[in-house]
Formats: structure tokens, C-alpha cells, sequence
């Protein structure tokens, strides 16, 4: 049996975060759910225990640098160590860039990117410090290819695979392992905006397939480092 892990988990309340976490604890994993709102994540704290798992809390909006260094301070102030960081937090938004839908761009620009980077500043020094750890990214198949109407979607997501590939060159030496899990479209609410309701047909993933993929990689062996993994529906 895989050994426990203390997994930190953003975006938890829901699509691949909440599937991430609820599959991690099953496996005996301890997770810390971070989430914007309060009583999403009581809630979703209650269904892993209800189920005998380990799961802690705390409100975190991820475009925040402070809140998510406390976060961080949170789960190493309980649990000693910090295994996984699995920053999934994202928001997306389809529209022609003659829209001009600027803040649209700057929050998905703050919660994508900058999430990214502010959990990445918050973790490094712990893992460096231990010596070993593995840091997750939520990635995309839009990290691979722009398409029509989103331009600044992808970007982000191009920009996650950048950081991840950066991060996995310069913390080699402190056995920090990064992998980018890369999924096209999932079922979640996102679809449920009728500016996307042209979407509706597409084949898509559920949020429990992308979770199976990222605790696969969680139960890795020290030596094996899965850097990506790329997910796209049957046809």
C-alpha cells in the first residue's frame, strides 16, 4: 500500500479539485482543501470524513499571495510536511478578443497564473527544506493549441506549462518532483453559461477522470517522475 501523504489541494469544492480530493482521502491520503468559500469546504470536509478519510480546511483565494502562504503555513502547522501541492484553482473564459472583455483576461491572468506562482513561491522553501516533494499543475489541452475565442485562456495555460517545465530544471537537486495533468473538456459549470452553449455537444471527461490521473501520479515511486499527462474523451 502506498504510504499517506499530506496533500494540499486548491480548487477543492468542485470539478477536478473536489474529485482530486474525495479519490486522495480514499486511498488514506490526508488532504487540505483550499477553496474561496467557507461552507463549500466544511462541506466537502464532511463527506471524506462521513467516509473515514483525513481532511482539513482553509478558505484561500489564490490570487491572494498572503492567504496562500497561510495556507501553506496551515498545512505544515498541523501535518510537519507539505507531499503535494496540487494547485488546480482555475477559471476560464471563451470570447473573441475583439470583445475587449479585460476583466475577464486580468482574473483569469490572476488565478491561473499568478495562483500558480504564489503557491509555488509559498511551497518551494518547505520542499527545498525537506528535500523531496511534488508540485501539480492543472494544466490543459489549450496549453497545446489556441483555438477560436480562447486566446487568453490558452495563454495561461501555456504559461503553467512554462513554469512547471522551469521548475522541474532548477529543483532537480532538492528531488522536487512537477507534473502537469493536461485535460480537454470536462463537465463542469462552465458549460452551464449560455455564451458557451454552442459547447454543449462536445465530448467531454468527468472531473473523476482527470482525479484518477493526478493520484496515479501522487503514488508514483520516488524515482519515477510523470512530468504530463494529456486526457482527451473517446470519440
Amino acid at each position: 500500500m502506498t504510504q499517506a501523504k499530506t496533500i494540499i489541494i486548491t480548487g477543492a469544492t468542485s470539478g477536478i479539485g473536489q474529485a482530486t480530493a474525495l479519490l486522495a482521502a480514499s486511498h488514506g491520503h490526508r488532504v487540505v482543501l483550499a477553496a474561496r468559500k467557507e461552507a463549500d469546504l466544511q462541506a466537502t470536509a464532511a463527506v471524506i470524513h462521513q467516509a473515514g478519510g483525513q481532511a482539513i480546511f482553509k478558505a484561500t483565494d489564490v490570487s491572494n499571495r498572503a492567504e496562500v502562504q497561510a495556507l501553506i503555513d496551515f498545512a505544515l502547522a498541523e501535518y510537519g510536511r507539505i507531499d503535494v501541492l496540487d494547485l488546480n484553482a482555475g477559471v476560464m473564459s471563451f470570447a473573441p478578443m475583439n470583445e475587449g472583455r479585460v476583466d475577464e483576461w486580468e482574473k483569469m491572468i490572476d488565478i491561473n497564473v499568478k495562483g500558480v506562482l504564489y503557491g509555488l513561491a509559498a511551497a518551494i522553501p518547505v520542499m527545498e527544506k525537506q528535500q523531496g516533494g511534488q508540485i501539480i499543475a492543472t494544466d490543459s489541452t489549450a496549453g497545446h493549441q489556441v483555438g477560436q475565442n480562447n486566446t487568453v485562456y490558452a495563454s495561461t495555460k501555456f504559461s503553467v506549462r512554462a513554469i512547471m517545465d522551469g521548475v522541474r530544471a532548477e529543483e532537480a537537486d532538492a528531488h522536487i518532483r512537477t507534473m502537469m495533468v493536461s485535460p480537454a473538456f470536462v463537465k463542469t459549470g462552465f458549460f452551464a453559461d449560455q455564451r458557451n452553449a454552442n459547447l454543449e455537444s462536445v465530448p467531454k471527461l468527468r472531473p473523476e477522470d482527470i482525479a484518477a490521473s493526478v493520484v496515479f501520479a501522487i503514488e508514483q515511486p520516488a524515482n519515477v517522475d510523470i512530468n504530463e499527462i494529456v486526457l482527451r474523451p473517446t470519440l
